[in-house]
Parts: C-alpha cells; structure tokens; sequence
C-alpha cells in the first residue's frame, strides 16, 4: 500500500508539473483532471472514500464548465503539447525543483505517517471522512456558499483577461 501511495504522490507532483508549465488550455485542463483523480486516490489510500468520490465528482463537474469555456474561448490551430520541447523542459525543472525541496525538507517525515486515519478509532459508529463532510455542511455553510461565489467571480475574472483582443473562437467573422 505504500508503495501505491508513493506511485500517486509522485503522479501528483508530475500532473502539478503539466498543469503550471503548458501555455494551452486544453492539455492544462487534462493535466487538472489527472491531478484530480490522483489527489482523489492518494484521499482514498488514507480512508477518506466517501470524500474522495464526492470530491472527484463535483471537481470533473466543475472541470467539464471550465475545459467548455476555456476551449470555446482560447481557440488555437496548433496548441503546444507535452512532448515540446520548452513544454517538456519547463516541466523537468518544476520536477527537479519540488525533488530538491524535498531532499532539504523532508528529513523530519517517516514513513508511518503515511497511514490511514481510521486505524486509530477502533470504537466508533462513523467514518472520519463522513463526520467531516457533515460538519462542513452544518457549520460552515455560509463559507461554501461563499467560496462557491468567489470561484465562479474568479472564473469570469480569468477568463476575461486571457481573451484578449482576439477574442478566441467568438470573434467576429
């Protein structure tokens, strides 16, 4: 099992990687969408499965509007893939820097850290992550509400900035 959470950390880093250093919006919403389902496994592995299936399904729900806007507004002929050069060095360096932050700061983590949370909680009815997600919705609703209105300002805010003059595939023919 540690091995396999090991395997999605590292997936993690290298979809984080693909997301920040590619310039097109189409290979950067795939890169998001791996990264969401590696996140939602790496959830998973430490016991939050309720949590982690209602994360990976609101989160590609949220990505299917995202990708729609993006793709419709930043039209490109040739967007720049992976496997290009400055694309593929970019990310070499990304993954280089988040190894040697590693090596400097990892030297207090151990291994068994990386266990599941409700081995410890033999006595209870409930699963940790579902108490979470009860708590979340009963106190902090107000917060929700208001981070699900700062994300969709956010939303009209980027994608007003990176239309540009040319307006992308809604320009005037």
């Amino acid at each position: 099992m540690l091995y396999m959470i090991y395997f999605l950390l590292f997936g993690l880093v290298l979809g984080l990687a693909a997301v920040a250093c590619n310039p097109s919006p189409y290979f950067a919403a795939l890169g998001l969408v791996m990264v969401a389902g590696v996140g939602c496994g790496i959830l998973l592995g430490h016991g939050g499965s309720f949590l982690s299936l209602i994360l990976f399904l609101i989160y590609l729900g949220g990505m299917l509007v995202v990708f729609a806007y993006s793709a419709a507004l930043a039209a490109e002929p040739y967007p720049e893939g992976w496997g290009s050069w400055p694309v593929l060095g970019l990310m070499i360096i990304c993954i280089l820097g988040v190894l040697v932050a590693g090596v400097l700061v990892g030297e207090g983590w151990y291994v068994e850290s990386l266990g599941v949370s409700d081995e410890f909680n033999e006595g209870t009815m409930l699963r940790g992550d579902v108490g979470g997600v009860a708590m979340m919705y009963s106190s902090g609703g107000f917060l929700l509400i208001l981070g699900g209105w700062v994300l969709l300002l956010t939303l009209f805010v980027v994608l007003e900035l990176t239309r540009g003059m040319a307006r992308g595939a809604l320009r005037a023919v």
